[in-house]
């Protein structure tokens, strides 16, 4: 049976009674085709020869599950997949599904070749999950009704769909679920290169001048990262805005960042207190997460999520089988002193 094709997701009276809506998505800086999209190459062109063939096929796309650090372009690309199928693609969260009727209640309604993204889907409670099992293999989930002596078996059939998975946390995924997932691709943070064409593109669609030198800085801040990079673009735009013509130049671009506290290597305060805990207050390690966050007083999951990942890219950081280091790169960067790792030989008595 062919995919009913470029079924819009909301009818077209929905969308002229609500213009709030209409002006906010002609403001989204999300590209809408693999052509849009920058970076991540390698997985942008294997996921483009899928959907081509499955297109090709009138056929159901396999599963996808794309795992990575927040902000690298997860749910783009599932918004992407769905665009290039000329499907309608419903969205939802791992901890949104608390109960089994709520995957079920969606399951019944998606038509034959719908995308359902799931973001956070490591966040699934096990019930959930087990749901999903026959869902993706067969189409179909098992309905059990009352209990005990009278309990009864329903097997209800599913039009073929594609699951599209998203997690920061790939490891805390089960066995069972990940090997059903036909396409698995990792993102990796962005090259400043990357990051320089994806800020010039989303300033051009804000109507905002920059050179390319500006964008450059930008870029170099903005952890390898493209959500954090429009995210402080629009904080240059604010104050290039207010305080000057509105054209971002590098000098402006550094003035407004220094204001926003992001250093030159793209460090918050957040990061900042972390390598100053370890340098400081622990010699440079090896100390716990949880000694750090106590002494922060931050939430550990905080800090493996938002702190973590860069500093480990950027070098700043080791994490090790008895906790974190700080590097001597840390320790330059912050001006700080750099604790050489004792000596754990045992003197030779020469006689």
């Amino acid at each position: 049976m062919p995919i009913e094709r470029n079924r819009p997701a909301i009818p077209a009276d929905e969308c002229a009674a609500a213009p709030d809506e209409a002006r906010s998505s002609a403001l989204d800086l999300r590209p809408k085709s693999f052509a849009e999209y920058i970076g991540q190459r390698q997985v942008v062109e294997t996921l483009e020869i899928a959907v081509t063939a499955a297109r090709q096929r009138e056929d159901v796309l396999d599963h996808v599950l794309l795992y990575g650090p927040p902000g690298l372009g997860k749910t783009t690309l599932a918004h992407i997949i769905s665009n290039e199928l000329g499907v309608p693609l419903v969205h939802t969260s791992g901890p949104a599904l608390e109960k089994g009727g709520d995957l079920i209640s969606i399951l019944t309604h998606l038509k034959r070749g719908d995308v359902l993204f799931i973001d956070e889907i490591h966040r699934l409670p096990k019930i959930v999950e087990e749901f999903l099992y026959s869902a993706m293999e067969d189409f179909a989930v098992d309905i059990i009704f009352d209990k005990g002596m009278n309990a009864r078996s329903y097997r209800a059939k599913l039009e073929p769909f594609t699951l599209v998975g998203a997690t920061t946390r790939a490891g805390l995924l089960s066995a069972p679920l990940r090997d059903r997932f036909g396409l698995q691709r990792s993102l990796d943070f962005y090259a400043e290169q990357d990051l320089e064409r994806v800020i010039v593109r989303s300033a051009g669609l804000m109507d905002v001048m920059i050179d390319l030198p500006a964008a450059a800085e930008i870029a170099r801040r903005s952890r390898g990262t493209p959500r954090i990079a429009n995210q402080l673009l629009r904080r240059v735009r604010d104050f290039a805005q207010v305080r000057s013509d509105g054209c971002i130049t590098a000098p402006l671009s550094c003035d407004a960042l220094a204001l926003e506290g992001i250093d030159a290597l793209g460090l918050t305060p957040l990061d900042i207190r972390f390598l100053d805990v370890i340098i400081e207050f622990y010699k440079g390690g090896p100390v716990g997460l949880e000694a750090i966050a106590a002494t922060m007083q931050e939430e550990p999951d905080t800090l493996m999520d938002m702190v973590e990942p860069f500093l480990l890219k950027a070098g700043l950081l080791l994490r090790t089988s008895s906790g974190r280091k700080a590097t001597e790169s840390a320790c330059r960067h912050l001006g700080k002193r750099f604790f050489k790792p004792e000596s754990r030989q045992m003197d030779i008595a020469l006689e």
